[in-house]
């Protein structure tokens, strides 16, 4: 815990943090003039006294720190808090300090900032380097600044600042240079091989004749320090996924990092927001691994419940989000007329219900279609139709998708399924021959009406927020009735009141397709069979959002953006996390809840 470090955006791991030093520093960031050293504990006795200490730096304890590969009983040997006296009375200090650590003796020490001795031994190593950043990340208390020496370069900084590191320092960016290689964020040159300058910075300006090796030294410095803005401003902006998805393609143990970082699920999703409304660019087929991509093909599979009694239509995707305001699906609705449950295959997402299209990351993706599937995109949305279909039962299943790609994914879940597929596509699936063939096969078929659609949107959307079953049995003891238009539903309970619209229980919010709960909402929700995501808050009443210090407790189920109850002795209300559910509970600084509504008990 720390009272010098805060966090401000959080995108899946990466942080934008500040330093609240007596100048406020943005993080991730390059701490080489922040950091004062008290020295090593290997050839003598150290007090924190040996430095000049204040509150516009980091004062790292006196330490013993470990190199890659000592056994980790010869790391436990040595009390990290107990190795001097004087030590140990140096965490009661009341300035910002840091710890000397490694993946093995990391754990939730008085200190604000962890600095991770043997980095150097496991950057190059995908495996390693991961596994050493969550086994750190896990034992260290959330809010604390994580801190790798001399590793950082142009290239490599975005991935660091996605697994979790906010500081790091130019110490091996300088080396390079100093060595003859000039660093640029996609790649490394020899400097004799340069015959220009692609930089403008101060060390570049002079141009390649008297560019020399120091020169090179403060370029590499200065484009670690560019890289680390364009970081930050991913990261406040929730794209730096996007950015490193291309970026990591310049160097193999960057790709291979993204991709072992993507096997560590559970790491990765409690990160996560659960909702954004900025949109992300499905560019690679690492897309499809990102935490939120597989969490939707999970809830959709798991959780989403189907509940129209009409056939199953699959269609493709569209560029246009949500799909419902795309000309193709314009065409598609006119030509089913409420007699089929539409459901769209993608590549990026797998499939998505109509009642979802609204809801993260459904309508923020964007990709370029090139009517070209690799195997491995056919694989998996076949994987993920397959699965739907298991829990989902349709007397029909009509497939109008074009032959290429969509085809291949429907022949093949045809094959491993016990409904047969019929197929109304000729060519396109907006030509008149096909259009014509999509009505004629739902021909007799029984139309729902736009209530049934209505009510079956909010449900599917509560079982996708809050478990399987959610929409039937958190809304049992209510009227259930839609106000206004889609996609602003409102949803109220018109048992509640004799005469006009009903009590208000919950509106959609359009820029994510997620539930918010009113106070009424939330009790029905607090009272019903579906598990709740609490809060726990002190003795007070919030008169706005709840910061961390005021909270006592949370469920470590709750995601950023997780619709969460708030409840403390003098107060109850809802809204919506800002920080997951173990954050909340270990942070001293920053916002844990926005309210939307709060009421004194």
């Amino acid at each position: 815990m720390t009272e010098y470090f805060e966090i401000h955006n959080r995108d899946g791991p990466a942080r934008y943090g500040e330093l609240r030093l007596t100048e406020s520093i943005s993080t991730p960031t390059c701490a080489d003039d922040i950091m004062l050293d008290a020295g090593s504990l290997w050839t003598r006795e150290r007090s924190i006294s040996d430095v000049d200490v204040d509150t516009n730096s980091i004062t790292i304890l006196p330490h013993r720190a470990f190199p890659a590969g000592a056994s980790e009983r010869i790391q436990h040997s040595f009390d990290l808090t107990e190795a001097s006296d004087e030590v140990a009375d140096d965490f009661d200090m009341d300035v910002p300090v840091a710890v000397v650590v490694t993946p093995e003796t990391a754990d939730s020490y008085d200190a604000d900032a962890y600095v991770l001795s043997n980095a150097q031994g496991f950057i190059g190593h995908a495996s390693e380097f991961c596994e050493s950043i969550i086994k750190t990340r896990n034992s260290i208390p959330t809010d604390t600044a994580l801190y790798l020496t001399g590793v950082a370069t142009p290239r490599n900084v975005a991935t660091l600042a996605y697994a979790g590191v906010d500081l790091v320092d130019t110490k091996r960016a300088r080396a390079r240079g100093l060595q003859g290689f000039y660093l640029t964020t996609d790649n490394e040159y020899f400097l004799e091989d340069l015959t220009e300058l692609s930089c403008s910075c101060p060390a570049c300006k002079e141009g390649r004749a008297n560019f020399n090796r120091k020169d090179c030294a403060d370029h590499n410095a200065a484009a670690l320090q560019a890289a680390l803005t364009t970081v930050r401003q991913r990261i406040r902006h929730g794209r730096l996924r996007d950015y490193l998805e291309a970026q990591s393609r310049h160097d193999q143990w960057l790709i291979a990092t993204l991709r072992t970082f993507d096997q560590q699920y559970k790491y990765s999703e409690k990160r996560t927001p659960i909702v954004r409304d900025t949109e992300f660019t499905a560019a690679s087929e690492d897309t499809r691994y990102r935490p939120e991509v597989q969490r939707f093909a999970n809830r959709v599979t798991t959780q989403y419940q189907n509940r129209f009694s009409s056939p199953l239509v699959l269609v493709p995707s569209s560029t246009v989000k949500p799909y419902s305001e795309s000309q193709n699906y314009l065409q598609f609705r006119d030509a089913i007329r409420y007699r089929g449950h539409l459901v769209s295959i993608s590549s990026q997402v797998g499939v998505v219900p109509m009642e979802l299209e609204l809801t993260y990351p459904a309508q923020q993706y964007s990709t370029v279609p090139t009517g070209r599937w690799s195997k491995d995109e056919i694989s998996f949305a076949a994987q993920i139709l397959e699965r739907y279909l298991m829990r989902n039962e349709y007397s029909r299943v009509i497939a109008h998708v074009p032959d290429r790609g969509y085809g291949e994914i429907c022949e093949r879940v045809d094959s491993a399924t016990t409904v047969s597929f019929e197929y109304t596509v000729v060519d396109n699936p907006t030509t008149t021959e096909s259009l014509t063939n999509l009505m004629s096969t739902l021909e007799g078929e029984s139309r729902y009406s736009k209530r049934e659609r209505q009510h079956n949107i909010i449900k599917a959307m509560t079982d996708y927020q809050f478990g399987n079953n959610a929409g039937e049995t958190l809304f049992a003891d209510a009227d259930l009735q839609t106000t206004s238009q889609y996609p602003k539903l409102r949803v109220r309970d018109a048992a509640t009141v004799e005469t006009g619209e009903g009590q208000q229980l919950a509106a959609i919010v359009s820029q994510y397709g997620v539930l918010a709960f009113t106070l009424a909402g939330a009790r029905m929700w607090d009272n019903s069979d579906v598990a709740t995501k609490r809060v726990e808050i002190d003795q007070f009443v919030p008169h706005g959002n709840v910061l961390a210090p005021g909270i006592v407790d949370a469920d470590t189920e709750i995601r950023v953006g997780d619709e969460v109850i708030v409840e403390g002795s003098q107060a109850y209300g809802v809204g919506r996390a800002q920080m997951f559910g173990a954050e909340m509970i270990e942070s001293t600084r920053g916002e844990g809840v926005k309210i939307r509504h709060m009421r004194q008990k």
